[in-house]
């Protein structure tokens, strides 16, 4: 399994077979990059090398027990599997706090990210009413009175989202095999993020807002806010039916956006062909891509 030292990180990556543009994705809390996979399929097919990786305290990246950090260093460890691939400039994205780390990363190297795609995620700091739920949830998640099996199911449908319950039942599985106390380090940066909405004017580049449309978390106000701001961005797309984890729940909706995204920060209009992903009609370049179907 591919791994990148950063500093005292051990982080763990994946890429696709494919030599064309680079998506860079970053998951959500409590889950790791294997969340992707729904739409790593159709977005390789179209050419697309999805690259994801595992945040400090989730899934196979090695970090020092409890050791504090924030997303502007999860921003560092992704420009550091950058490198370690041999990439100069990525389309960066995320799901929620991978959303947090993406944006941080075009506002630490701009000259290196093409263009955001910022999924149920948001740029403001945690508000005290968040943080007073946080504070309680990841105290029971954290300790030993209320079995974690109750906690995670409860827990699955805020989280994931969508229609059936069957798309909880992998994650879930998991939470319950890990190591509860694993992610202290986790729930403090995620508690204590600074806000970035006054930078936002700052990232030009295209930029793809998008929700799902019963997203309690990533609210519709929270979407517009960060739409708003980005000058790359034009309004947030919003998925019917779905939760917080759109990406995983409806892959079919969420990757031909994506891939208009790749072909926004990439090509002109007029270097483009008209094909399909997920019955979808999307522009993509004529060059080095092989159109899906």
């Amino acid at each position: 399994m591919p791994y990148v030292q950063s500093g005292s990180v051990t982080v763990h990556f994946q890429q696709s077979r494919s030599r064309g543009p680079v998506l860079l994705l970053a998951h959500g809390f409590l889950m790791d990059e294997s969340m992707f996979d729904p739409v790593r399929k159709p977005l390789t097919a179209a050419g697309i090398n999805v690259v994801t990786w595992d945040a400090r305290g989730h899934g196979g990246t090695r970090a020092p027990r409890d050791e504090p950090f924030t997303y502007w260093d999860l921003a560092a460890d992704a420009l550091t599997v950058l490198n370690a691939l041999g990439i100069e400039k990525a389309v960066i994205g995320g799901m929620s706090q991978g959303g947090y780390a993406a944006l941080r990363t075009a506002l630490l190297a701009p000259d290196r990210v093409l263009g955001l795609a910022l999924l149920d995620t948001e740029a403001g700091a945690c508000s005290l009413p968040e943080w007073t739920h946080y504070r309680a949830f990841f105290d029971a998640w954290c300790g030993q009175e209320e079995p974690l099996a109750l906690i995670a199911e409860a827990l699955a449908p805020q989280l994931i989202g969508g229609p059936d319950p069957a798309a909880w039942t992998r994650w879930i599985t998991r939470w319950r095999a890990g190591d509860r106390r694993a992610i202290r380090a986790a729930a403090h940066c995620l508690m204590t993020r600074d806000s970035v909405l006054h930078r936002l004017p700052e990232i030009e580049v295209p930029a793809l807002v998008l929700r799902g449309s019963l997203d309690a978390s990533s609210t519709a106000i929270k979407s517009a806010a960060l739409a708003y701001g980005l000058p790359g961005a034009s309004g947030v797309v919003t998925v019917p039916d779905a939760g917080h984890g759109a990406v995983w729940t409806h892959p079919e909706l969420v990757a031909p956006p994506l891939l208009q995204l790749m072909c926004r920060a990439r090509y002109e209009p007029n270097d483009s062909v008209v094909g399909a992903v997920a019955g979808h009609e999307v522009r993509m370049p004529r060059k080095n891509w092989t159109l899906p179907g």
